[in-house]
């Protein structure tokens, strides 16, 4: 049976790399540019050694919530299926749960915020 749902995820990392896409979706995802309103970037350290291999990084960009919708992060809107929504949880460590946003588009999109706070 071919999975056929889809979801807007918001990438605005490692999700992005044609290389961990394919690893993860078995496929390259196009990916449309998208901005999240009130948070800034900033990075956390990986200790996961498939993940580290997979993204050529120790340190991963994460979200920082500001609450000031002068702040933005761009990134870029993927639509993934069930399957592949499954996988991306799978790579993304504990550092990080997946959360419903609204993108500046007013789109709704999955993200992969900080798990804590």
């Amino acid at each position: 049976m071919i999975d056929t749902s889809a979801h807007l995820l918001f990438s605005y990392g490692t999700l992005r790399q044609p290389e961990v896409q394919r690893s993860l979706f078995g496929r390259e995802v196009p990916g449309t540019p998208a901005l999240l309103p009130g948070y800034r970037l900033s990075t956390v350290e990986i200790t996961d050694p498939e993940v580290i291999a997979l993204s050529g990084s120790d340190r991963h960009p994460i979200l920082q919530p500001t609450g000031d919708p002068a702040d933005g992060v761009e990134g870029a809107a993927l639509l993934v299926t069930d399957a592949e929504l499954a996988a991306a949880d799978d790579y993304e460590v504990t550092d990080y749960r997946r959360t419903l946003v609204p993108l500046a588009s007013g789109a709704e999109a999955w993200v992969y915020a900080p798990a804590a706070g």
